[in-house]
């Protein structure tokens, strides 16, 4: 990404914010980024509650999934690669051909 002061940029930069700016007015965007931000300027505690609970919703999420994989990997069979499960499918889909193919023989 080239630097916004280079001059060799800075119109192509300038045109691409401008853009965006546009973009952000129709979509409504700029009116909701407000309201957000009057409501964080006006109950400041409960924005950062709400902000870090997210926050902490998604990593206990996230840690939870870990687990699940992690137990599951143990419990199941190995887990094979995924080349490994294409050469498998490959080599299935090669038999069912094989065997079409000498069935039709032998009518």
């Amino acid at each position: 990404m080239p630097d916004k002061n280079d001059p060799k940029y800075k119109e192509r930069y300038e045109r691409e914010v401008a853009a965006g700016r546009k973009f952000a007015k129709a979509a409504k965007f700029d009116q909701i980024a407000a309201d957000v931000q009057g409501f964080a300027n006006g109950h400041k505690k409960l924005f950062l509650a709400i902000v870090f609970g997210l926050v902490a919703l998604s990593f206990g999420f996230n840690l939870v999934q870990m687990v699940r994989i992690c137990n599951r990997q143990k419990i199941e069979t190995p887990q094979a690669t995924a080349i490994e499960h294409q050469e498998h499918l490959l080599h299935k889909s090669n038999h069912v051909k094989l065997q079409r193919h000498e069935d039709n023989r032998q009518d």
